[in-house]
C-alpha cells in the first residue's frame, strides 16, 4: 500500500510560533508512519519544501499568516488539499470584530462591547490570549490600550464576565464533549494553556446535560456561520447558566496541553485516531 505524503506546516513570524513549534512537533510524532510519509516544513525557513509533491498539508500553525486565510489561500493557488477551515472561514475567525458582526446577527450572545470597567481588552486579530488584559480599575484603563495596540492596531473592549470557562470542539460533522477550564491565573491566558500546571481541565464538563447540549449546538451554529469545515473549537464564559461566545479557534492547539486533543479522546479518539479524521477530511475536499 502506497502511503500518503503528508507536510506538516509549522512555524511562522506571528506572536504564536513557538506554540506552532510544539503543535507541529506533536502532529510529526503522532501521524501513523505505516499510512503516512511526513515531513515538517518549518515557514519561513522552509517554504521551498512545499514545492515537493505532497497529497495533503497538515496545518498546524496559529495566529496572523497562518491561521487567517493566507497560507490556506497561499496552498489553494498551488492545488495542495490542506487541513482545517478554508481561506474565508480562516480570515473571519481571526478577525474578531468581523467574526462578532456575523453572531450578532445570528443572534448569537457575546459578551458586550463597552469603556466601562471592569472589561477586557484585546487584539481584533490574534489567538492564544496574546495581549489579552483585563481591567478592573478606570485607572488602568488607558495603559492597557496602550499595550494591546502593540499587538494589533485595532482593538476590542468588552464587558468582563466572570464564570466559568468552558470550550467545545467540532471535528468534521461531530461535536466534541465540552470540557471545563478551571485556569490558576484570572482566565484562561497563553501561561495557562501552555503550562502543565496553569490550568484544570475536566472533560466531559462539570454542566448539567441541558447545558452542555446547548453549548454544543450553539458551537455547531457558530462552525456554520462562518462557513468552517474539517474541525475547530469555540470557547465560552458561562454566567448564571448562559453561555456567551468568546471566539472561535479554526486551528486549535495540538500540543499535549491542548483542548481539542482531550475532547477528542473523551470521544473515543487516541490522538494518531484524531489527526487521521483530520485528514481524511481534508482529502474529501475537492480542489477549486
Amino acid at each position: 500500500m502506497n502511503k500518503l505524503r503528508v507536510a506538516v506546516l509549522m512555524g511562522g513570524e506571528s506572536t504564536e510560533r513557538e506554540i506552532s513549534l510544539i503543535s507541529g512537533k506533536g502532529v510529526i510524532e503522532n501521524l501513523d508512519r505505516k499510512k503516512y510519509e511526513v515531513e515538517g516544513v518549518i515557514l519561513p525557513e522552509e517554504k521551498e519544501k512545499l514545492f515537493n509533491k505532497f497529497e495533503v498539508v497538515f496545518i498546524a500553525m496559529h495566529g496572523i499568516g497562518g491561521e487567517d486565510g493566507k497560507v490556506q489561500g497561499f496552498l489553494e493557488t498551488m492545488k495542495l488539499k490542506y487541513t482545517g477551515c478554508g481561506v474565508l472561514a480562516s480570515a473571519i475567525g481571526m478577525d474578531k470584530k468581523i467574526f462578532r458582526k456575523l453572531m450578532e446577527r445570528e443572534d448569537i450572545l457575546m459578551a458586550k462591547e463597552t469603556n466601562k470597567v471592569p472589561c477586557v481588552v484585546k487584539p481584533a486579530n490574534g489567538g492564544s490570549s496574546v495581549g489579552v488584559k483585563i481591567v478592573k480599575e478606570e485607572k488602568d484603563l488607558q495603559k492597557a490600550i496602550e499595550e494591546v495596540k502593540k499587538y494589533d492596531k485595532e482593538i476590542l473592549i468588552e464587558e468582563y464576565l466572570k464564570g466559568v470557562e468552558v470550550s467545545c470542539g467540532i471535528l468534521g460533522e461531530e461535536v466534541l464533549p465540552v470540557v471545563e477550564i478551571r485556569p490558576k491565573n484570572d482566565f484562561f491566558d497563553y501561561e495557562s494553556k501552555y503550562s502543565e500546571s496553569g490550568t484544570r481541565e475536566i472533560c466531559p464538563a462539570e454542566i448539567s446535560d441541558e447545558l452542555t447540549k446547548k453549548i454544543q449546538e450553539i458551537t455547531k451554529k457558530v462552525f456554520k456561520t462562518i462557513g468552517g469545515r474539517g474541525f475547530g473549537r469555540v470557547d465560552f464564559i458561562i454566567k448564571d447558566e448562559i453561555p456567551y461566545v468568546l471566539e472561535i479557534n479554526t486551528i486549535p492547539g495540538l500540543t499535549p496541553n491542548s483542548l481539542l486533543p482531550k475532547e477528542a479522546k473523551a470521544a473515543g479518539y487516541s490522538y494518531s485516531q484524531m489527526l487521521d479524521k483530520m485528514i481524511e477530511l481534508a482529502l474529501k475536499k475537492p480542489l477549486k
